[in-house]
């Protein structure tokens, strides 16, 4: 009469759950009880009535159903000095504390994306560190130089971080945005460097040479164009208004991020390529004294 779950079935593509329960006409009052028969132990059937003690117990008028369930629906937001997913972590360790038997909980909007997207930051830095490698690998025709590219990233990587701490942000889905633009921005001004010191040296200059005459080249135009990058960013830090909080986490991961990148970054971009250019150079020229060797052998 209250309704039970049985099972669930899967049909037209969907899961659908299955509940027994009278119908409406059959539940309308006390009385109705009446009118339902069980059998007994010798097999004859028997009014519920005279096996059950019927009494009135106040409930509510309508239930919450979440996912068919009946459910209880709690709405909160984490206390401040703490992130939304120390909140969630919190709240599952309570549930799996005090619940009881039969009893369970489940995330609903943003805590389900949130829950949902947990642990995907990894693989999508992950995938941007190797895409971005593999295209320098191609471009420079060479497995050394693209790690002088992208080993100034942490730098800018270190400043956003310090931005947020500064300003006493979560490092959250906004920030994470704003560090995968700057693994493109920062990567972009260290191929500048790059480029042009390769191109010094292609003419006869040593290695150390080249990477001065390089960062000399380019810095007034990475100046120029990280900090017309960094101005334009300027009212997502002073934002205001509805979702401020949001546009302020941006704006001050990829401010702090890429000036970072522009005061410290340019300057370690020639001392990586020099480092890795050395170390290329003297593996060369170790793989051609032992081909050398291996062929004066075979002679």
């Amino acid at each position: 009469m209250g309704g039970a779950y049985v099972n669930q079935f899967n049909r037209f593509g969907r899961q659908w759950k299955v509940y027994l329960q009278a119908e409406p006409d059959y539940r309308t009052s006390i009385d109705k009880i009446n009118n339902f028969y069980v059998r007994n132990s010798k097999g004859d059937m028997a009014p519920l009535a005279s096996l059950v003690t019927v009494r009135r117990v106040s409930g509510p008028e309508y239930t919450n159903r979440f996912q068919m369930f009946r459910s209880i629906q709690i709405n909160g937001s984490p206390s401040p000095g703490f992130s939304s997913g120390q909140a969630m972590a919190a709240m599952e360790q309570v549930a799996k504390a005090v619940l009881p038997s039969g009893f369970g909980y489940s995330w609903m909007d943003m805590s389900y994306q949130e829950d949902k997207a947990a642990g995907g930051q990894a693989i999508v830095f992950g995938m941007c560190f190797l895409m971005v490698f593999l295209i320098l690998a191609a471009l420079y025709e060479s497995w050394s130089l693209p790690f002088s590219v992208l080993l100034s990233v942490p730098v800018a990587v270190l400043g956003a971080n310090a931005g947020l701490l500064l300003r006493k942000f979560d490092n959250n889905v906004y920030a994470q945005i704003g560090l995968i633009m700057l693994i493109g921005l920062t990567a972009k001004n260290a191929i500048l460097i790059v480029e042009f010191a390769i191109l010094e040296h292609a003419k006869g200059k040593d290695f150390v040479e080249a990477a001065l005459e390089s960062g000399r080249a380019r810095l007034r135009p990475i100046l120029m164009t990280s900090f017309a990058f960094i101005l334009g960013c300027v009212p997502l830090w002073t934002a205001k208004g509805a979702g401020a909080i949001g546009r302020k986490v941006l704006g001050s991961s990829v401010i702090t991020g890429m000036t970072a990148a522009s005061i410290l970054g340019i300057f370690f971009v020639p001392v990586l390529y020099v480092l890795f250019e050395r170390i290329g150079k003297k593996k060369a020229h170790v793989e051609v004294a032992q081909r050398a060797a291996l062929e004066g052998g075979h002679d």
